[in-house]
């Protein structure tokens, strides 16, 4: 008989994942105002007053991320240190490089196209993400 362990991840308001994921929604949006066809890849971890946005991206466009990170948090209503977090206060940390180029050949170019396999159907000829 096989046996398997189930396991899943539920936060509720507050959880500090859910500040994250809005942060890192954030900042995609902020990019692809400016750059619709930018790559992000973005990570956002938060602990006690400092959040750390990492990640690799692709981009021409131009966007300060502690001011959407700070925007964001305050937003969510995290403005004060009495509600546990402070959006105006807290330290930020950005670490963001443009995505490698291992990545990219296989979000530029779909593999069936490098090796010729890709015949005439255009969806065989998209990259990563089709």
């Amino acid at each position: 008989m096989t046996r398997w362990t189930f396991t899943s991840e539920s936060v509720t308001e507050g959880h500090p994942d859910k500040m994250a994921d809005q942060i890192s929604d954030a900042v995609l949006d902020a990019i692809l105002d400016q750059d619709p066809m930018a790559r992000v890849a973005c990570e956002t971890l938060i602990t006690t007053g400092l959040v750390v946005v990492a990640g690799e991206i692709t981009t021409s466009a131009y966007v300060e991320f502690p001011k959407v990170v700070r925007e964001t948090i305050n937003g969510i209503g995290f403005d004060n240190g009495n509600t546990g977090f402070d959006g105006n206060t807290c330290g930020v940390i950005t670490s963001i490089d443009p995505q490698s180029p291992d990545i990219a050949q296989g979000v530029d170019t779909a593999l069936e196209t490098r090796t010729g396999s890709a015949g005439e159907d255009d969806l065989n000829k998209q990259g990563a993400g089709d």
